[in-house]
């Protein structure tokens, strides 16, 4: 772990992404096991990922934030909260488009497995940038920043990423393709991740003063993801009330990690 711990962030981003695309990659797996997953599983995955991010959000990600912005003299709820808002709105954004092109009607079976692959890529960048940038920060010391809780974070994401990549395959088997295939392009959907981590941990390297910003709107993303997908997916089991214990399970996981192993 010393040998982890001493690597340069960059190094370190990539590994963790590397990571959390690998998961994305062994849930969709599952495509080659299962003609179906059990529900209850998944949804109480996706809970227990929502806890750890809306966690992580916090401790890994706005604390840092605020604490950078108070020490580089800046306007803390203006940065912050600019941060904050826009990580949503791109995400908002990008649903709103979705929406449209699928709102068209008539989508031929190649068209629906683009829109599936594609929504799910378009949610992982942030994911990736969030973990690049927990990284990245931790060269400057700002309290709640450091490698145990980027990489804590990382673990976070890459739990939520399982589900994920069994999402994407089960459907692209269901719709005729084979299941090496349907595995492709369900591991295919979490390789943007290291790409947008290697980007994410460059930015906050190379230009000290937008790493306010930058922390706040990796997590403004991150909680859209939460309450947009995550939270709203868990709710339709049967046991709802099972499945929201579950995001509080993994929101205690994710704030004693932060707090204990600081």
């Amino acid at each position: 772990m010393s040998f982890l711990y001493n690597l340069n962030p960059i190094i370190q981003a990539i590994l963790a992404t590397i990571f959390t695309w690998s998961v994305t990659a062994i849930g969709a797996a599952l495509v080659f096991m299962f003609k179906k997953v059990n529900k209850n599983v998944l949804d109480s995955m996706l809970g227990i990922s929502a806890g750890v991010m809306i966690a992580a959000s916090f401790w890994s990600l706005l604390s840092p934030s605020i604490n950078m912005a108070k020490s580089l003299n800046m306007n803390i709820i203006l940065v912050v909260s600019l941060g904050f808002l826009s990580g949503g709105l791109l995400l908002f954004i990008g649903d709103k488009v979705t929406s449209k092109l699928q709102n068209k009607g008539g989508l031929s079976t190649s068209k629906r497995v683009l829109m599936l692959i594609t929504s799910i890529t378009l949610h992982n960048i942030p994911e990736g940038l969030a973990v690049g940038v927990a990284f990245g920060s931790t060269l400057y010391g700002l309290d709640g920043a450091s490698i145990i809780s980027a990489w804590t974070l990382a673990i976070g994401i890459g739990i939520q990423n399982f589900p994920e990549g069994t999402a994407v395959s089960v459907p692209l088997r269901r719709e005729g393709f084979s299941r090496r295939k349907a595995f492709f392009y369900g591991q295919l959907s979490g390789i943007v991740e290291p790409i947008a981590g290697v980007i994410g941990a460059i930015l906050v390297l190379k230009i000290r003063l937008i790493l306010p910003f930058l922390l706040a709107f990796a997590a403004g993303a991150m909680i859209y993801v939460v309450v947009e997908e995550l939270i709203p997916e868990s709710q339709t089991n049967e046991s709802k009330d099972l499945m929201s214990m579950f995001t509080l399970v993994g929101f205690v996981i994710m704030m004693l990690l932060d707090v204990l192993l600081e």
